[in-house]
């Protein structure tokens, strides 16, 4: 990164939370306690039980060390600086926060992406599901998976870590690259058509791709009769739920900065902003925990077993 006429950068959003900042304080506290700990417990018991050693599993295990990644990039952080007089951030970590957030919510759609590919296969080719998702290659899609949206965010946003910055002031809790760009010293109009780019690698085929295999899902289902119908529902529930939970954070967060809002309270539109990278984390290991049959069993086994040593 180039010398940097701006050393920190102040985030103004902070100020609104400012009357009530020890209640938000302890909500993020206890929200990041909480979200840590159902995705370790997800993790450890998919991890400890060969029998989970299924791909939609290891998938669900696989987006649980990406809810760890994202909450802890902006939790901790966020509750720093609320409790900070100055609300500041230095230019260097603002700019590891933004890596750290797109990345996690680039990893996000290409995991649901993954796994509404597994449904698809399990519910419309069940006699062949065991033959196309063998073990070595559903190594290589996790492999893919957990590289690409690394390697492709990082090499666009290798043009805004050269920027320098002469804006001070950041509007939001933590930092995005829309903000970072738009405090730049220079013109950015490259980085802007690259970031539309940016799009069209990162999220518009993997969201094709849960339509695409909901699409089909649906029209299978219709044939079915209505028991089989509710089971393959259920197995789908868990990734639909998170899939629309985790877009409709996103898409508060992206209309914020294209639509007027002014009829929302700022305090509302400040939290709902953080959403896209509080809710799922926190819900996406219930969803899983509970929704799926055999991880609740093992679950409870584990639960039970914690007693009985203590």
């Amino acid at each position: 990164m180039n010398n940097s006429t701006t050393l920190t950068f102040t985030l103004t959003a902070y100020v609104i939370l400012e009357k009530n900042k020890y209640v938000f304080f302890i909500i993020f506290l206890l929200l990041y306690i909480a979200t840590v700990l159902l995705n370790v417990l997800l993790i450890t018991v998919i991890h400890q039980n060969k029998v989970l050693h299924q791909p939609m599993n290891m998938f669900a295990s696989m987006l649980s060390f990406n809810e760890l990644y994202g909450s802890s990039a902006l939790l901790p952080l966020t509750m720093s600086i609320l409790m900070s007089k100055t609300h500041e951030m230095s230019v260097n970590s603002c700019i590891a926060q933004v890596y750290c957030l797109h990345t996690y919510a680039a990893s996000e759609y290409c995991i649901l992406a993954l796994m509404a590919y597994d449904r698809y296969l399990a519910i419309c080719y069940p006699l062949h599901y065991q033959t196309i998702m063998l073990p070595s290659k559903v190594n290589k899609l996790i492999v893919l998976v957990g590289l690409y949206p690394f390697i492709a965010f990082g090499c666009f946003f290798s043009m805004t870590a050269q920027l320098s910055f002469c804006g001070k002031f950041i509007p939001k809790l933590y930092c995005v690259n829309m903000e970072l760009v738009k405090n730049a010293c220079t013109n950015t109009s490259h980085i802007n058509i690259a970031g539309l780019l940016l799009i069209g690698l990162l999220i518009a085929p993997q969201v094709f791709m849960v339509f695409f295999s909901y699409v089909r899902i649906f029209r299978v289902c219709k044939k079915l009769s209505k028991k089989n119908q509710v089971s393959a529902l259920k197995k789908c529930a868990p990734h639909l739920t998170s899939f629309l939970n985790f877009s409709i954070g996103s898409l508060f967060d992206i209309a914020q900065h294209r639509f007027e809002m002014s009829h929302i309270a700022m305090e509302a539109r400040i939290l709902l902003s953080i959403c896209f990278a509080v809710g799922p984390p926190f819900a996406n290991p219930i969803l899983y925990g509970l929704g799926t049959y055999l991880i609740r069993v093992h679950i409870k086994k584990l639960c039970s077993t914690c007693r009985h040593r203590g």
